[in-house]
């Protein structure tokens, strides 16, 4: 895996999905990204479809390899020099991932992902699982990566904010059992509080997560839509502010924010969408200092 300068697993992550690569033919440019925002902590490619056909793994719709995404992969190495990780996001809404990383059929479709993981050098896999897994698959598939990639490669997981406050799950497993049992291979959790699963109008849902005395605040990174076509749940830039500098001030330890998705993050927008990682910094700062 490719050095960190910094440490990616300190809390106040400032994490951004990214999985539109391109918009009317032009790249999305992580380098820009990170010039612009250097607080930035990680960038989470997406998606990464472990398809039936063993073998058959796509990044959205086309082979990870497609010439499309050469430019993508030479910027996200140039990146990655810069101390900033480079995280695959793997499953989402996408059904079937998972499923085809059960026991039962790990040892067919697994070595192709971690060909993958191998190839592009990614400093760690998100594990955004959106369709029944088991418990007992999810432990197997942390372990593996932990065995196959070492001590700093970074593996996070996409609950729903409900599946960490006792609440509904898109993943089948219980969270608070695996983290009982893997926590401390777990870099953190990128929360959904989006979707009809959270808001981020204010503390009390982030809160009522902690107060259930399981996952500590460093582990618990607050996701949030970036512009309402991404779904029920956006909180406007103002209001997004004063929450993330409460959170920052009321925990210590606050895991930080993570963006779905960048291409056209607000207040921004497309032309600039670095704004908003830049104004996260800025309200964890203001938070931490007040």
């Amino acid at each position: 895996m490719t050095a960190l300068p910094q440490d990616p697993a300190a809390p106040a992550r400032v994490v951004v999905y990214y999985q539109t690569h391109h918009v009317d033919g032009t790249l999305v440019s992580p380098v820009e990204l990170v010039r612009r925002s250097p607080s930035l902590t990680a960038i989470i490619v997406g998606a990464i479809h472990v398809n039936a056909e063993p073998g058959d793994i796509t990044l959205n719709d086309d082979p990870a390899d497609h010439p499309g995404n050469d430019s993508m992969w030479a910027e996200l190495a140039a990146v990655q020099e810069q101390g900033v990780a480079v995280i695959g996001m793997l499953g989402g809404a996408a059904m079937g991932s998972f499923e085809r990383l059960e026991p039962a059929n790990f040892a067919t479709y697994y070595p192709h992902l971690r060909e993958l993981v191998t190839k592009y050098r990614l400093n760690g896999l998100d594990l955004d699982v959106e369709e029944d897994m088991s418990l007992e698959g999810a432990q197997h598939l942390i372990e593996a990566l932990r065995a196959d990639f070492g001590p700093d490669f970074l593996i996070t997981l996409a609950p729903v904010a409900t599946a960490l406050s006792g609440g509904g799950n898109l993943s089948g497993f219980d969270y608070e059992e695996l983290f009982k049992s893997h926590g401390a291979e777990i870099a953190w959790m990128n929360t959904q509080f989006y979707c009809g699963w959270g808001v981020l109008d204010g503390t009390g849902e982030y809160d009522a997560i902690i107060s259930r005395g399981v996952f500590p605040a460093s582990k618990v990174v607050a996701g949030t839509t970036t512009h309402p076509m991404h779904g029920k749940g956006y909180v406007e830039p103002a209001v997004l502010n004063e929450t993330v500098a409460s959170l920052a001030a009321k925990y210590p330890d606050f895991g930080g924010m993570s963006a779905w998705e960048y291409f056209n993050s607000e207040p921004g927008g497309v032309a600039a969408p670095w704004e908003w990682a830049q104004s996260m910094a800025a309200a964890m700062q203001r938070g931490r200092t007040a």
